[in-house]
């Protein structure tokens, strides 16, 4: 991606950060795929930050395992993200996780595997 712009447009709703010497990219929850979380309310889960960290932690570990070392994650009740000094990781996974995201039957395989946090 060449600019913050592409990747936003990409990535929408999520979107990128760009620090000194590290990147972010974020998402505000409550409305983006609350419709996952809310199929496993009853066990605690209802869309925060914390709960898709747990969703994107399942899918770094079983579809981009070389970035685990790489990528954090530092969600907030409010607000999902995730970070790293490498730009190029962080793009690969967000792009992959947002088109993850968009795909209804694979994406809920990958919750029906994330441990409330």
């Amino acid at each position: 991606m060449n600019s913050q712009k592409d990747i936003n447009n990409v990535i929408e709703p999520f979107f990128w950060v760009e620090h000194s010497n590290s990147f972010s990219v974020c998402l505000n929850v409550g409305y983006y795929k609350q419709e996952l979380f809310e199929k496993r309310e009853e066990e605690g889960f209802d869309g925060n930050g914390y709960d898709w960290a747990s969703l994107a932690k399942v899918f770094l570990e079983e579809q981009k395992p070389e970035f685990i070392d790489v990528i954090k994650f530092d969600p907030e009740g409010s607000m999902f993200c995730a970070y790293s000094s490498n730009k190029e990781a962080l793009q690969d996974f967000i792009i992959a996780f947002k088109n993850a995201c968009e795909n209804k039957t694979f994406i809920e395989d990958l919750f029906s595997r994330a441990i409330l946090d």
